[in-house]
């Protein structure tokens, strides 16, 4: 019987929504001491936070519980062409001002009677910096110096604005508390700009261990019987996953460091949506009723 690794004692995965957990730490999942899951709703999609709750009070392991905070709906508002990193995750481009505009538009819609109308509480932006202050403090209270915390990637596995802002905050506690963090080698097409940046930094020496693919499909069914699985049906696992030390901040990049190992896959990138005028006035509110409510 193989013993437990080492770096596995006194261990968490923090992810970020219902079933991350799963897709990026599968080799992991079934020993680690805990996992905490930090999204459970999102407004534009009513009844998922009820599904994923049951999904997880049904999980065929004990210790995984959730910190309940809601989505800020900000998958999709970063430039993932030349990514910019902020204070709380990701600069976010136009789109999120494409979002608020419509945002906007539903709220006036529902203020003169035209219906009920779903509307986000705050901003896209708002949401998303708010979030970072909300999961900083609720995982400040669970993490404990020592810790081994396994997190998504700075650049979010395939690229999602919540996976870096995740990241962020953790790389932060780390300094703060003192932990070990380590981090997912998941990486897609759309976000390879952003992982390349970390290329140039000496990881520390990654940890390989295999899938485990029979638990996998065992919490996978759990999601797809709840009505929240989030991925592709026919997602094929990968035999291996490496976990590296997580780069620490303003790490200074070094010339010739060789690339750390990858589970490299690709991801159809949506096109992108013709830009709205910026244009202020009645002409502006009149097309900012028009903005398909897709957000």
């Amino acid at each position: 019987m193989n013993a437990r690794p080492a770096f596995l004692e006194n261990s968490v995965i923090v992810a970020a929504h219902p079933d991350d957990e799963l897709l990026w730490f599968n080799a992991i999942l079934h020993e680690v001491d805990e996992v905490i899951v930090v999204y459970r709703d999102f407004w534009a999609q009513p009844g998922l936070g009820e599904k994923r709750a049951a999904a997880l009070a049904d999980f065929p392991r004990a210790g995984v519980s959730c910190l309940n905070i809601a989505e800020s709906g900000a998958a999709g508002c970063a430039n993932w062409d030349d990514p910019r990193e902020s204070p709380d995750g990701l600069v976010l481009s136009f789109e999120s001002q494409r979002r608020e505009l419509t945002r906007m538009s539903r709220l006036a819609l529902g203020k003169v009677g035209m219906g009920e109308q779903r509307v986000a509480e705050y901003s896209v932006l708002t949401a998303y910096q708010n979030n970072f202050v909300k999961i900083q403090t609720l995982l400040r209270e669970r993490l404990r110096p020592g810790m081994n915390v396994f997190t998504h990637n700075p650049w979010g596995e395939y690229g999602h604005e919540e996976h870096v802002q995740l990241f962020r905050v953790l790389q932060g506690l780390r300094d703060e508390i003192g932990f070990n963090l380590w981090m997912s080698n998941y990486c897609t097409n759309r976000s390879l700009p952003l992982a390349m940046r970390y290329f140039q930094t000496s990881p520390g020496q990654p940890i390989r261990l295999p899938t485990n693919k029979a638990f996998a499909e065992e919490v996978a069914s759990v999601y797809k019987r709840h009505d929240c699985w989030t991925w592709a049906d026919d997602w094929q696992w990968f035999d291996d996953e490496w976990y590296l030390p997580a780069p620490r901040q303003g790490a200074t990049p070094q010339p010739h460091q060789h690339l750390f190992p990858l589970n490299l896959f690709t991801i159809d990138v949506a096109q992108k949506r013709p830009w709205l005028s910026m244009a202020v006035g009645s002409a502006a509110a009149a097309s900012a009723l028009m903005v398909a409510a897709d957000f």
